[in-house]
Formats: C-alpha cells, structure tokens, sequence
C-alpha cells in the first residue's frame, strides 16, 4: 500500500504531501514527540512557502489564472482541518508549533481563496484567532491569518463575541494596536453595497423601517468605544513623530517600487525584523529580490521601512477613527479627540511627515474610492484629509484647526464674529504656534495641480471647515488667503475635466461666498469679461448635479443682500456683480427651477443628488415669502405643456416632496443641517411643503390646482414600494 502511494504520489506530482500528512496526522496525539511533529510541519511550510512566494512574484495571478497544486494536494487530504484541529483543540502546542500552524494556513489562503472562505465560515476559529494575539511570539501571524479570513467573511464578525476583548487590546503595545486597526478596520465599516438600487434613499430608508436596531458595524463601534483608553491611545499612535535619518527621504522612491511585496503593515512587520537581524551580521550573499540582501540596502532599509511602516499604519489608525467619527456615536468620539489633541498633534507632523515633499505620485489623478490601490504616502494623505472632513463637518470645535493667533485676529477684532466654542473654553485644544492645521493645508492645496485627486479631498476638507450655520470670520480668513480666486482659476482657466474633483471646487466655492458681499466684489473682479463669465456659466450649467449647491448660495445670498439696501457696499455690488445680476432675473432663476426638478426622481434619488430636490425649494421658499410662489407654479405648468409633456414635470416634483417628508421630518440632523445652511428654519422647509402638497385644487399655492384632472398622480404608485 505504501508503493502504490509513493508511485501514484510520483504520477501526480503530489510532492510526498500525503505521505507528510499521514505522519504529521499520526504525531498529532498529546503525547507525541513534539520535535517529530515540528520536523514535518517545517517541511509543510517550506513547500507550501515557496508556492505562496510564486503566486505572489507572477505579478498577482488570480486563482483561476494559476493552478497551484501543492496547496491544492495539502487541501484535498485534510491538511487545512487538521492545522484548524491543532490550533484549536491539542493542548500543550508551543508557540514555534503555532506559528508554524498559522503559517501554514496563510500560505494557503494566499494561494487558493477557497481555503479562505473556508476558514471564514468557522466561526469559532475566527473567534478563537483573537485569544492567540495575547501572545506577542504568535501575535503576527495570527494577526496577518485574521485581517485575510475577514476580507472575505460574508458576515461581519462580532467583536462582543472575542473573550475579554477589553483586556485583550489593552494588553497590546503601541505596535500591535497600530496593527490591530487594520483588522477593526474591516469589523467597523459597513458593507459596500455597489452601485446598484440599494444606494437610492428610498431603497435605504425602506431597509431601514424593516430593521431599526443597530448594524453589526455600529454595535462593533460601541464595543470599541466601550475599551476604557482605546481612543486616547489611538490619538496618540496617529499623532506620534518618526525621526527621519538623512537620505531616507530619496529612498521612498524605491520603496515604492517594492510596494508589491509591502501589501500590508504586518508583511512589512516581518520584513522589518529580518532586515534588523541582518544589519547585524555582515554577510556575502549574493543580492536578490526575495532577501533584500545587498550591503547598501542592509544600510539604510530598517529606517527608510521604519518611515513607510509608520505611514501605512497610520493610514489604519486614521480610518478607524473617521469611521467613529461618522458612526452613531460622533459627538461623543469628536469630544473625545479634541480633549486628546489629535488635531494639534497632526498639525506637529504635517511639515515632516503628512505633506513633506512632492513626489511625481502625488500629481496623478486617482479615484475618490476609500479602498484605491495607492501607494502607502498617497493613501496616507487621503485618509488624512477625509479624516479632517468628518471632524470639521457640523461641528462646533472644528476651529481647533486653526491657532490661537489666528482666532484672537479674526473672531475678537471683527464685530461680526461670535466667538467659538473653542475660542471660549477650549484655547488648550487649538493647533499651536503660528501656522494652525488649516493654513498648512490651504499652502499645499495652491500648489497641487487643478485636477489632482488631492484637490478633491483637500476642497471638501476645507468646505466641511466652512459647512453649517455660516461664520464670517472663517470666510474671512480663507479670502484673505486668496482662496476664492484659486478656485474661479480651477474652474475657469485651468481646463479640469475631472467631475469629481469640479464638483468640490463648486461646493467649496458656495460655502466661501454665501451671505458674504465682500466674496462677491473679489467674484466680480476676477471674472471681469464676458468670456470668462461665461464659461463659469457653462461650467455651472454642464453639471446642474455638481453645481447646484453653488447655485443655492447665490440664491440665498441674493435674497439677503436685497434686504440690506441701506448698506452702500451691498448696494454697489449688487449693481455691479454679474452674477447677482444673472440670477436675480426671473426667468434664469425658473430655468435652473425647471432643470433640477426635471433631473431627479424618487426613484433615481440618492444622497449626492437629493440637494438638486433642496436647492428647487429653496427657490420656492423665497417666492413662497415674496408672494410670488403661484407665479413659479404657473411657470412650471407652462413649461411642460411647450415640452409636451403635460402633468409630468408637477406630478413628478408632487412625488419627489412626498418623499420628502418621509425622508426629513424623521431625521434631525438631515433637518438642523438644512436649517443652518439656509439660514431658513426648518419650520418653514416643512410648511412649504405642506402647502405645495395641499389637497385642495383652489389653492393657488398648490401644486395639485396646476395639473389638469386626467393627468393627475401618474406616478403616484412608484412611492408605495
């Protein structure tokens, strides 16, 4: 029996798996001779070592591109489960055993994906991985074995469920939690659902009315927060310096090239130690690219790693806390990184390690997705920036992103600033010296190219700075910095095509200029002929979805400066402006009307469209309180009959504002949102509504009296689903 093996072992090319397996099987009793059982495993894992390896060196195969029969033969005759019944459930393994076991199983899930899911679906050895990373000897590779298993589990995991996971993750050092992240990074977010019918609003707030309670991420956010310190440490891990040795700069660039290999922080772990061992030892080898051995990279690799590891685990740390910071429990998580100082402290390493130099990396164009395949420094600053997105966004310490200096000059000299919170009882919190976080980021943002990725997040970074109820101050601050005439370049002179990054320079520009006359005299100076204007025009008008919030602001800025006609100033520019002048004719304001409500329906609405269904109400809103409001509804009615479409145009908007009362008067920060933004209370948005959607056909502020009887409610049963 035992030739019949080895001979169909050499027909198959099973490389003595089987035979390997039997004795590993028959070694793995308790009172087995632990050396044996290592002997085996080791020659296991060398060969199923060198597979891994190949995979990984041919340029990123795929399973399906690649047959890999080593790790397939070791799978077939039960290798898998029995690493899985050793680690689990033989006692007395020591930690060389282990690792060996957890080695192993990496190797093949890196080769077959299969073994992956596999391993995915055992619940209890998912949950019994995490009381491994206890030890520091095995914690490594149990980490690196988990962060694969969860990148393909179907159901997120529980954190509640991993034993004593309080006293768990305070028992790592700095190291092992800035490693840790990656694996909470994957337990904390929620699922991408594509871009499919589930991203619509109507979609998510029917999945919403069926289940009420917390999502798995949400419940897995509070467990986090739950760990007394977890937060603090975070802080500090993203907020602490990495000395920088000379000539380690100019060696990121061939970093770069090997980034391939370097696929997470735990990998670079791994190669971290081994090239520390060497720089100890002088050595002839031969150079390759698998031991990274010449003597010059043996001279200079641990610090120039030791920079880009701190980065890459930096990225994780970040993103954990951008997830909290925009999960159920903000306020409480945004309290707590203002009191631990992480804005300042990101200020002390922006210069140096942030945003130290320009590589030719930075000026390529990548994709807004959170998940894009950029090199760690690129993915590093993305992280950065969103981060500071979330913090900034509606609320009330944002202004720690600025020095003490700066807030004592803009909100004390000028009368029209209200003093922030920060300014007031939190002057320990704001970035010190001179240059707070928002000026550096200004700095840098001019000297990215106009369509440069950074450029979208470093524009929605600073418009989140700006967003809620509108402060003079900050607009003042960002114009003196000439702001408002880099983005009139960006827009008009600069030919960015990228949408993406255009629709943050509109949005941006919105929030610089609303309520602010003094935004729309440096307007009118730029755009100061007749081509330019009109090219910001047909920018505007190319994109109505991108740039619709631009327009609102003008709208509401509009509305307000002809109530200040005893101000000479405002008087001037509004009979300068050519903006102001555009969209104070009526006809140009009812044909953005037209547009925006034609543009969406409830069908097709999602969160980055429903501000065109905002914007067209506010529009109605002020002739709502001019007493014009059945003169826009007259217009509307008329345009859809020139279109030949009569009752299509109102019975769609008649929809969309149904919708609309569903969506908002059950959400109150979508509400306060809209509230402070406009400056118009939310009673009012609701009232508005309540009036276009009047059942009685005499009103002359109801929609349903401009809609002839056999047109009515065509598509009033789409609402129902």
């Amino acid at each position: 029996q035992e030739a019949l093996l080895q001979d169909r072992d050499k027909q198959a090319k099973w490389h003595s798996i089987p035979e390997l397996l039997q004795k590993l099987h028959e070694s793995s009793h308790p009172n087995s001779d632990l050396s044996h059982t290592h002997s085996v495993l080791k020659e296991l894992s060398s060969l199923l070592s060198m597979e891994a390896m190949s995979f990984v060196t041919e340029d990123r195969k795929s399973a399906q591109e690649s047959t890999f029969p080593i790790t397939y033969t070791f799978d077939l005759f039960g290798g898998v489960d029995n690493k899985v019944h050793s680690l689990c459930f033989v006692p007395a393994v020591n930690d060389d055993l282990v690792n060996d076991c957890l080695s192993v199983l990496y190797n093949c899930c890196i080769c077959t994906e299969g073994v992956t899911k596999s391993l995915a679906a055992r619940d209890y050895f998912v949950l019994f991985l995490f009381t491994l990373m206890t030890n520091k000897k095995t914690f490594l590779q149990t980490a690196t074995l988990i962060e694969d298993i969860l990148g393909v589990k179907k159901a997120m995991i529980q954190l509640e469920g991993v034993a004593n996971l309080s006293g768990l993750v305070q028992s790592f050092d700095q190291q092992q939690l800035a490693n840790f992240c990656r694996i909470l990074s994957v337990t904390v977010s929620e699922p991408d659902v594509g871009n499919d019918d589930k991203h619509t609003l109507l979609a998510k707030n029917a999945q919403q009315k069926q289940d009420s309670s917390l999502s798995r991420a949400e419940v897995n956010q509070v467990t986090l927060l739950n760990i007394p310190g977890f937060i603090e440490r975070l802080c500090k891990l993203a907020t602490r310096k990495v000395s920088e040795a000379t000539g380690a700069s100019n060696f990121l660039q061939e970093l770069e090239d090997w980034y391939t290999w370097l696929d997470n922080a735990l990998v670079l772990d791994a190669l971290m130690q081994m090239a520390t061992e060497e720089t100890e030892h002088t050595s002839t080898e031969s150079s390759n690219e698998s031991s990274l051995a010449t003597s010059t990279l043996r001279h200079r690799l641990p610090q120039s790693m030791k920079i880009v590891h701190e980065i890459m685990y930096k990225v994780e740390v970040l993103y954990v806390l951008c997830v909290l910071l925009m999960g159920s429990h903000r306020n409480q998580v945004h309290k707590m990184l203002a009191e631990f100082r992480l804005i300042p402290g990101l200020n002390n390493l922006f210069d140096k390690l942030i945003w130290r130099k320009y590589t030719s990396s930075n000026h390529v164009v990548h994709g807004q997705n959170e998940n894009c395949d950029c090199s760690p420094e690129i993915s590093f600053k993305i992280q950065f920036l969103r981060l500071l997105q979330s913090f900034s966004d509606h609320h009330d310490a944002k202004e720690a992103l600025c020095s003490l200096k700066t807030q004592i000059k803009y909100y004390i000299v000028s009368p029209k600033c209200p003093l922030p919170v920060s300014l007031c009882s939190c002057r320990s919190l704001v970035c010190d010296g001179k240059k707070g976080l928002l000026t550096r980021l200004l700095t840098v943002m001019k000297k990215e190219p106009p369509d440069s990725s950074f450029r979208f997040w470093q524009a929605r970074a600073v418009e989140s700075f700006l967003r809620g109820v509108t402060s003079y101050a900050d607009q003042m601050f960002l114009l003196k910095r000439g702001l408002l005439e880099n983005m009139l370049f960006c827009i008009i002179d600069s030919g960015c095509k990228s949408k993406d990054v255009l629709q943050s320079y509109f949005d941006l520009l919105g929030e610089l200029m609303k309520f602010n006359i003094d935004a729309f005299k440096r307007f009118n100076m730029y755009v100061s002929t007749d081509n330019k204007f009109q090219t910001f025009m047909t920018q505007i008008n190319s994109s109505l979805v991108d740039s619709n919030m631009l327009v609102r602001c003008i709208i509401l800025s509009l509305d307000r400066f002809e109530t200040q006609t005893e101000d000479r100033k405002v008087v001037e520019v509004l009979s300068e402006c050519c903006l102001l002048s555009y969209l104070a004719q009526v006809e140009n304001r009812l044909s953005f009307l037209f547009r925006l409500v034609n543009i969406i329906n409830v069908q097709t609405l999602t969160q980055e469209n429903v501000s065109c269904l905002n914007t067209s109400l506010v529009v109605l809103m002020l002739a709502r309180r001019r007493g014009k409001l059945p003169f826009y509804l007259k217009a509307l009615r008329e345009k859809e009959h020139a279109e030949k479409y009569p009752g299509c145009l109102l019975n769609n908007f008649h929809n969309l504002l149904r919708f609309w009362q569903r969506h908002y008067l059950n959400r109150d920060k979508d509400s306060t949102c809209l509230e402070n933004s406009s400056c118009i209370p939310f009673s009012y948005w609701n009232e508005t509504v309540s009036v276009l959607l009047g059942s009685d056909r005499t009103s002359l502020c109801a929609i349903a009296s401009y809609i002839d009887e056999p047109f009515m409610d065509l598509d009033r049963d789409l609402l129902e689903c």
